[in-house]
């Protein structure tokens, strides 16, 4: 059976949300603890999308502090910042992923992760991020 989309986006959130947590330890370190815990999907998928957000950490923390109106990117909670960073990784340089399901997905996961007020802040600055992006073409 393939594996969906989601199920390595989510991953991904949640490996990239433990990396916030342990910033000196290596990624592949990071992979071997979750393939030992075993509930996670680890796959080459996973590990580049983790890999990409973790290589372009600054600039798209860079994206989200223009975007974000209420909150500087180190009061962002964590959660949220992992959900952005990713959303706007895949939106920028993953061609299989539209803007909009690059957000829809950011924002499902917020559901399921985060509180409400901070499913409508992610919402808000990717809805940001996505208008910039039109304006762009």
């Amino acid at each position: 059976m393939p594996v969906k989309r989601r199920d390595v986006r989510e991953s991904a959130f949640l490996l990239t949300f433990e990396k916030m947590f342990r910033p000196d330890e290596e990624l592949d370190d990071i992979f071997m603890a979750a393939l030992e815990v075993n509930e996670l999907l680890i796959d080459d998928d996973v590990k580049k999308l983790v890999i990409g957000v973790a290589e372009r950490e600054d600039e798209l923390d860079g994206i989200i502090s223009k975007f974000s109106n209420k909150r500087t990117v180190g009061r962002i909670p964590k959660i949220n910042l992992a959900l952005l960073r990713i959303a706007i990784y895949e939106a920028l340089y993953d061609d299989k992923v539209p803007v909009n399901v690059a957000i829809s997905e950011a924002v499902v996961l917020a559901g399921k992760y985060a509180l409400d007020a901070d499913v409508s802040f992610v919402n808000g600055v990717l809805g940001s991020f996505s208008k910039s992006q039109e304006a762009e073409k």
